[in-house]
């Protein structure tokens, strides 16, 4: 499985220790940067990043900047992601199992490689439930073509 990943500067040391957990898994992966602690812009790699995933290039998301909030909005204006941030275990689980997110966020600046590790692994193994759930998202969806 193929997952997309992205930081700026400041989620940058959390996106490489995902990498290499990633890695470590067997997944593939794509980085779309950014590739040092150089100032950069979230949004250009929130955006990369969905762009991977709406393609269908990777099954799923990653992304971090310092607080996780910047990069998941910029993720979300991209039509079809939608991601959330996985600031706890049981929230990263139901974003796949509630809301079949697609990509999920991190904060570089409040969370530990050790924090967010097991977060990675319940969102890329967790399912989505459907049922009751399949009609929300439809709805989360049909949002996107009302300011089309």
């Amino acid at each position: 499985m193929k997952i997309a990943i992205g930081s700026d500067h400041a989620g940058f040391a959390l996106k490489e220790a995902i990498k290499a957990h990633l890695l470590e898994k067997g997944y593939e992966v794509l980085d779309e940067g950014t590739h040092s602690e150089e100032r950069v812009d979230y949004p250009d790699y929130g955006a990369a990043v969905g762009r991977d995933v709406v393609s269908g290039k990777a099954r799923f998301g990653i992304v971090c900047c310092g607080s996780a909030e910047g990069i998941s909005m910029a993720a979300n204006k991209i039509k079809g992601v939608r991601c959330g941030i996985g600031y706890n275990d049981a929230v990263s689980g139901l974003l796949r199992q509630h809301n079949d997110a697609n990509m999920i966020a991190f904060a570089g600046r409040f969370m530990t490689p050790e924090e967010v590790m097991p977060r990675v692994d319940l969102f890329l193994t967790t399912p989505f439930e459907g049922g009751r759930h399949t009609a929300r998202v439809a709805k989360i969806m049909a949002l996107e073509k009302e300011n089309a």
